[in-house]
């Protein structure tokens, strides 16, 4: 038994153990790029949530102030 054996030994076990490594990162980013996924679409929803409660605080709001306009006191008027 040669160096040469041993350095073709050493050659074929990090081939093995590099394509493990490889796989156990592919695997790795996968669930993360899974999770990530996931995490956005629930932001999505929540901000598409919140911009709809936006939306109708204004809707009401600028109806309280039209109603307001037209049956509250103007400027210089005076009760009674």
């Amino acid at each position: 038994m040669g160096i040469e054996w041993l350095r073709d030994l050493i050659i074929c076990i990090l081939g093995v153990v590099a394509t493990a490594v490889l796989i156990f990162l592919a695997v790795l980013a996968y669930s993360l790029y899974r999770r990530m996924r996931s995490i956005l679409d629930m932001v999505r929803a929540i901000s598409r949530t919140v911009a709809q409660v936006v939306a109708l605080v204004q809707g009401i709001r600028q109806g309280v102030a039209t109603f307001s306009r037209f049956f509250g006191k103007r400027k210089g008027e005076k009760d009674g």
